[in-house]
């Protein structure tokens, strides 16, 4: 129902993660987390090298991008140290002519290209305009003051995850929307919404996501073994 044509693939980085310095060019596995993404977009099957821009400020980024055959979004200072403004922070989304975007999260090193590339295929198969990866969790949770969020399944004396009611959670590492909602201060739909955002579940190991150090190293061990 859509034209892989219409989508932009937008792989953003920057260099100045609070948490994990330097993340995306400090080495991993003889690589760097940048040149993960990038190589993996580039082995895809169906995504035209054309439609990708790599969004980053600093040259150290750039030069890794420019390694590959995509486009280079030169993203601005106030775009890469921004933590809140949704057009700032994506200001590519009134400069990219297409109508959809797909975003890929570059920290994520066990994302596969099958993966990106089914999640591309279900967006493009569907009259939906957002498509969010979401991980599918069988588990109790609690509100900050010790509510219990997760309806108690019928006729259930004991925490029985084979009982329990399905809950997502937010994946973080494949986005899929209409690039105007951007100029209206969402991204994908209205989060307060039921059935806004059209939820696809993953695999919940290539969803690991690295934002600490020991995640990091985790990561690295992980990808070495899968």
């Amino acid at each position: 129902m859509k034209s892989i044509s219409d989508i932009a693939f937008v792989v953003q980085a920057r260099m100045n993660s609070q948490r994990v310095s330097q993340k995306m060019i400090r080495p991993f596995c003889d690589t760097t987390l940048l040149n993960i993404i990038l190589g993996k977009l580039r082995d895809s099957e169906i995504i035209p090298s054309s439609n990708v821009f790599v969004s980053v400020y600093e040259e150290e980024l750039k030069n890794i991008a420019k390694e590959y055959n995509f486009n280079i979004f030169n993203r601005s200072e106030e775009s890469a140290n921004n933590d809140n403004s949704l057009q700032k922070i994506y200001e590519w989304h009134d400069r990219l002519p297409y109508k959809y975007v797909i975003k890929i999260n570059a920290c994520s090193p066990l994302l596969s290209v099958k993966t990106i590339d089914n999640f591309t295929k279900s967006f493009m198969d569907q009259p939906e305009e957002s498509l969010f990866g979401v991980v599918e969790l069988k588990d109790y949770f609690w509100s900050k003051d010790g509510a219990l969020v997760t309806p108690w399944p019928d006729g259930q004396t004991i925490m029985n995850t084979k009982a329990v009611e399905v809950t997502y959670k937010a994946a973080h590492v494949l986005y899929a929307s209409r690039l105007d909602l951007i100029s209206k201060n969402m991204f994908m739909g209205d989060f307060q919404q039921e059935g806004s955002i059209k939820l696809y579940p993953l695999n919940e190991l290539e969803c690991f996501d690295i934002d600490y150090e020991w995640q990091f190293k985790v990561g690295e061990l992980l990808y070495k073994n899968v």
